[in-house]
């Protein structure tokens, strides 16, 4: 791995070092690391026929398929920067960040085409639009979408074949994507990841997580989210087969496992509720197994997984879109919760207070981090420099992540900085009261958050997920929290609903909840009187 400047680089060197060997597998067919290497220039090519140039933005909006394996190889070779986008995006969430990007080309599936057609007048920067599908198909929505007169459109199958492969200089300080964040605070920004960031975190991550040309890794998450887009570059890097998935269904990703000898899974925790939910005979993931990398996922069903499936599970792991992989904790390591992982070789990790000031060991602080490796972390905020200013204030990049770390250097997470609340003079982490929540054998899930008191500081209200068919009264919230919470934490606002509102990677949009604030639905439990006295020690 020496030696490469950008990910075109490590596509050429697999494809020399891994030749026939498969690279990517699909439900539409399979790409070796050789006939990727070669769809990708003459891919990048077609792209530079139809007027791309390095630095141009061309945004995917498609689920699962071999052409987005397929773009993403020859995206970097031509130097057109990728904006994946999340197929799921309507209306002014997919305007918003098609024009933020300013994207010149969309490549999109019939339901994606439709989506941007209904959007198109108001992005004045979209030339092309490439369609995956045939012209008519629109996935079932009606009429055969319209585009602007101005905006030209092509098939996916009737991009130039022939022309020279460009060659633009690369490096690692070039850009590569534009991948946006979850949005869990307000409008998504822009992380701009350059060629060094996906070779560095990718290396490491492969590094940390044992992979080898023998493995065969399973994953059914989105090639828009940048944990599957690491495990394609671990591919590249390592030689490893990775299956992709179109969408996850709990038993066709186990007889997927086994049909193809799986030796790593790529879950997110709430996949990997789903299979330990299945019944027993649904079967196992095979006996090529030998690990899940599940993230996050509790210890109670990290051992439980591994009883059922035979295969330990990596689940302490942390990172961000950002960063990559900080930290990390090896396979079979007890990991208690709110486990992080101790810092991984590429990332110096500090945890400070508000003024940027380390903490005493023990101590809470926010977790800031900065890599050894030059251009191995995202570039910044596209088009926010504010923004990358003051995340990147002091030389340090700084997480949002409040943290504690143990003597050895492991990081235990306590709560996201902007989740944190101060109620009774008393600081409060969210994830805390949720922990003291979830003890009730009736809730599935729980999100705590701040409300405006009319005294000062904050209010508590917890919002709460039922398992099916279960039930709970004020009482019970109250005692539950009463037993396990000191008394300035127990909430005073509670509501039950049918689900919280996520992201596609599966967190909580907290601030939705907060915008929802106080609802006819919600309990009052001081009203009730069900209240702490300060001075109840129990």
């Amino acid at each position: 791995m020496e030696g490469l400047a950008s990910v075109a680089d490590a596509l050429r060197a697999a494809a020399r070092g891994f030749g026939d060997t498969d690279w990517v597998v699909t439900p539409q067919g399979r790409l070796t690391f050789a006939q990727a290497d070669r769809r990708a220039r003459v891919l990048a090519a077609g792209l530079a026929a139809r007027g791309l140039q390095p630095g141009d933005r061309v945004a995917i909006v498609s689920p699962n398929r071999l052409e987005v394996v397929e773009l993403f190889a020859a995206a970097s070779i031509a130097g057109v920067v990728q904006v994946p986008m999340n197929v799921y995006l309507r209306g002014e969430g997919l305007r918003f960040q098609l024009a933020d990007a300013a994207a010149r080309v969309v490549v999109a599936d019939g339901p994606g085409v439709a989506a941007v057609a209904a959007i198109a007048d108001s992005l004045p920067d979209l030339e092309l639009v490439v369609a995956l599908d045939d012209e008519d198909a629109d996935g079932g929505a009606g009429a055969t979408p319209v585009l602007p007169a101005r905006i030209d459109t092509v098939a996916w199958a009737d991009l130039p074949k022939d022309g020279p492969t460009p060659e633009p200089s690369l490096g690692r300080s070039t850009l590569h994507s534009i991948v946006y964040t979850s949005g869990t605070t307000g409008q998504p920004k822009g992380c701009m990841l350059g060629h060094g960031y996906y070779l560095a975190s990718s290396a490491e991550g492969g590094r940390l997580l044992g992979y080898t040309r023998d493995d065969v890794a399973l994953t059914a998450l989105p090639l828009y989210h940048g944990f599957a887009r690491g495990l394609l570059m671990s591919g590249l890097l390592y030689g490893l087969t990775i299956v992709v998935e179109e969408a996850f269904s709990p038993a066709a990703f186990l007889q997927r496992a086994r049909a193809v000898n799986a030796t790593v899974l790529q879950l997110v925790g709430a996949m990997a509720h789903a299979l330990l939910a299945l019944p027993q005979e649904a079967g196992d993931a095979g006996p090529a197994l030998r690990k899940a990398v599940t993230i996050p996922l509790d210890p109670e069903r990290a051992a439980a997984f591994e009883r059922r499936f035979g295969a330990p599970v990596q689940a302490a792991v942390y990172g961000q879109t950002e960063t990559g992989g900080i930290a990390v904790l090896p396979v079979g390591e007890p990991a208690p919760p709110g486990t992080l992982g101790r810092p991984a070789p590429n990332f110096e990790v500090r945890l400070v207070d508000d003024g940027d000031v380390e903490v005493p060991a023990g101590e809470v602080g926010e977790v800031v981090v900065r890599p050894r490796t030059p251009w191995s972390t995202s570039m910044g905020y596209w088009r926010r420099p504010e923004e990358t200013a003051t995340a990147w204030r002091n030389l340090w990049l700084h997480t949002g992540d409040l943290a504690r770390s143990l003597p050895d250097g492991t990081l235990v997470f306590v709560d996201r900085k902007g989740d944190a609340l101060r109620r009774r003079g008393e600081n409060v982490a969210s994830a805390v009261v949720e922990a003291a929540l979830l003890r009730h054998d009736a809730v599935a899930e729980a999100a705590v958050h701040a409300v405006a008191s009319a005294a000062t500081e904050d209010d508590i209200k917890a919002v709460l997920v039922l398992h099916a068919g279960a039930s709970i009264t004020p009482r019970e919230v109250f005692d539950v929290a009463r037993e396990y919470l000191p008394y300035f934490a127990v909430p005073r606002y509670v509501e039950v609903v049918d689900e919280l509102p996520r992201t596609v990677t599966l967190r909580v949009r907290k601030h939705v909840l907060r915008e929802r604030g106080i609802t006819p639905e919600t309990w009052d439990l001081q009203a009730m009187g069900l209240v702490v006295a300060r001075d109840d020690r129990r």
